[in-house]
């Protein structure tokens, strides 16, 4: 007779990842992104992991990491959405003939007026925060499928977008619009330390107090010295962020440029670096309001209590009609917040923005840990995904691979991760 218990070695091993509530998926991603990034860095002679490519890395990947944010609660409600590459380019065309051409014609408000970047992005958020609700009522109160509902989308919004436009690029943008970029808008040196060392102190903040909560309810709670050590991996991967931001230094003729526009002399052998860019601090700031809503509000139980089992949640008393055009609403808010990056990284809006963007988000989403089937997601997943999409795309045009095998491999990497998440759930149990 085989004896079939788990011997105390095994039961030792599951206490102790119990204990430090390791997510182990969560770590495969960060570990395959590192493995990632080191590949491609050999590679290409050291040249993937310069502060140089590193920012660009990180504006190119803000646009989709925002949309990937949104995408996580579309998913997480068992719906999809085909039509954010569309509706971005919608948001971009209205955003730049706004500032292009009706603020100044009925207003009077010329291009380098503060209120003309303010109005511009207020009515764009307005417009696609409207366009998804309008998608979340068709879906949820006339019950059309989200499938349907947003492929209709994905073919009207890029047409909108063309006329509005005339099928025209629009540009040069509003300086103070074009900040959101990237390159043309940055917080400098010594605010990135700052707000490198307000995101360290936060961090440690929300550990502190997740822990007094855990003890205070007598939940099982991380030993000392892995609280420890993982505040210490935080702080020092956000440290070595922000120094490779700030390493990435600003051209001489440009900081000549930016002293004489600020009427004085440049001391000589000056020299300053990037920091963190605008679009980049954005990204944070709504990952941190995202992953409040998602844990901290009743908007965000009823979305993952509606994901896990819709026809529980709408018997309890969850209004999942009205929910559903909530969480198309946020989505395409979120749509025109990444238009405003990706038309600002451009200098301009042109007919082809946002192409194909829909499957980078969805990837982006799938790839960090969202479910397909519900009810499963996180916001700082999302964003990984969206770095990790964004970094294979990077690397590989760096290495020279031509652009249909840069979709190919991008295609196998999606259906792959998702393999492998099925094979996850089921190994853990979790449904």
């Amino acid at each position: 007779m085989t004896d079939t218990a788990p011997s105390a070695a095994s039961r030792q091993r599951r206490s102790l990842l119990e204990s430090l509530e390791i997510d182990t998926r969560f770590v495969g991603m960060i570990g395959a992104f590192v493995v990632l990034c080191l590949g491609f860095d050999v590679i290409t002679d050291g040249r993937f992991l310069t502060p140089r490519n590193v920012f660009n890395l990180t504006i190119q990947t803000v646009s989709v990491a925002i949309m990937a944010m949104g995408m996580v609660f579309v998913i997480v409600t068992r719906h999809i959405d085909l039509s954010v590459g569309s509706l971005l380019a919608t948001c971009s065309a209205l955003m730049a003939m706004l500032q292009t051409a009706y603020i100044p014609q009925y207003l009077g408000l010329d291009i380098g007026h503060p209120a003309v970047a303010v109005l511009t992005i207020l009515g764009g958020v307005i417009a696609g925060t409207a366009i998804g609700a309008f998608h979340g009522y068709l879906i949820g109160y006339l019950a059309v499928p989200a499938f349907i509902v947003t492929l209709g989308g994905l073919l009207v919004w890029r047409n909108v977008a063309w006329y509005q436009t005339g099928g025209q690029t629009i540009g040069p943008l509003d300086p103070y619009f074009m900040s959101f970029g990237g390159i043309n808008g940055t917080l400098g040196e010594t605010v990135s330390w700052i707000v490198a060392g307000v995101c360290i102190l936060g961090a440690w903040a929300l550990q502190w107090t997740s822990r007094r909560s855990k003890q205070r309810y007598g939940f099982l709670v991380k030993p000392a010295w892995a609280e420890a050590a993982l505040g210490a991996i935080i702080a020092a991967a956000i440290l070595a962020f922000v120094y490779m931001l700030n390493a990435y230094q600003i051209p001489q003729p440009r900081l000549e440029r930016m002293w004489a526009e600020a009427g004085r002399e440049m001391p000589e052998g000056h020299t300053a670096g990037y920091g963190i860019p605008i679009s980049v601090f954005v990204l944070l700031l709504l990952a941190i309001v995202m992953t409040i809503v998602a844990r901290r509000t009743r908007l965000g139980r009823y979305i993952f209590a509606t994901g896990g089992n819709p026809d529980a949640a709408e018997l309890s008393g969850i209004n999942t009609r009205l929910l559903t055009v909530k969480v198309f609403a946020i989505m395409g808010a979120l749509c025109a917040l990444s238009a405003v990056v990706a038309s600002a990284r451009l200098a301009n809006h042109s007919n082809d923005i946002g192409t194909l963007d829909e499957l980078r988000v969805i990837a982006a989403a799938v790839i960090g840990g969202t479910a397909l089937s519900g009810g499963i997601g996180t916001i700082y997943g999302a964003i990984l995904g969206a770095l990790i999409m964004q970094s294979l795309q990077s690397g590989m045009a760096m290495v020279g691979v031509a652009s249909p095998l840069q979709n190919i491999v991008v295609g196998s990497v999606l259906v792959f991760a998702v393999l492998i998440d099925i094979i996850y759930r089921k190994r853990t149990g979790v449904t």
